[in-house]
């Protein structure tokens, strides 16, 4: 998505086709497919592989007909696609074909053994990386700072270190992390101050740690 990379110049010139993002949780898979969705001005519509089938594909496409014949592109997003089957894959197919919808699906799994190969050749895949210490940091103070609710919060820098260390590459878990930590911290004189001791002490209890 850097400058003159792909995905940036699919986004800059509107020309977005379909995609597949393979990586581990956390990284970012679904919110930079709602992003182009935002950027390109197309209706998103987010499928659960988990939890839809062949009826909710079909009223999906439904919905996409009918943006289409009023110009506007749809984005389909498509969590966990490597749990959908070959007739729920291959009911994308057409439909991907005759522009009435961009695909864009999202897997923690190899796409090449997962996806079925009529559907993988009509789409590019984009690996993503787990992200690095530096990058979780500046996603955690990101939060800090633009949360409201987070103005009595002073946490040490060493603290959010110390998040970033554990989460793995993960942002969603170090997002987790810090908002049940902030949770769990109790108010002294207005303010909520978390240090590395009190961090420590709550990363041990493991009290805050829940399934993603």
């Amino acid at each position: 998505v850097g400058d003159n990379q792909a995905i940036r110049k699919m986004i800059e010139t509107d020309a977005i086709s379909s995609m597949i993002f393979w990586g581990p949780p956390g990284v970012g898979k679904t919110t930079l497919a709602k992003i182009i969705a935002k950027e390109t001005s197309s209706s998103f519509q987010e499928l659960s592989a988990i939890t839809s089938g062949i009826k909710e594909i079909k009223d999906l496409i439904e919905i996409a007909k009918y943006n289409k014949s009023n110009g506007r592109k749809t984005i389909v997003f498509v969590d966990e696609i490597h749990r959908f089957n070959k007739a729920q894959q291959d009911a994308f197919l057409p439909y991907v074909e005759n522009g009435n919808i961009i695909l864009i699906g999202a897997t923690t799994e190899n796409p090449s053994f997962e996806v079925n190969s009529a559907l993988l050749s009509r789409a590019k895949v984009y690996v993503l990386k787990s992200l690095s210490e530096e990058e979780l940091k500046k996603i955690l103070k990101h939060a800090l700072e633009k949360n409201d609710e987070y103005n009595n919060v002073e946490i040490e820098e060493e603290a959010i270190c110390l998040i970033s260390k554990v989460s793995n590459g993960d942002a969603r878990t170090a997002l987790n992390t810090l908002e049940n930590v902030i949770n769990i911290t109790k108010p002294v004189k207005g303010k909520k101050k978390i240090t590395v001791s009190s961090l420590e002490k709550i990363l041990g209890s493991k009290t805050f740690l829940y399934d993603k």
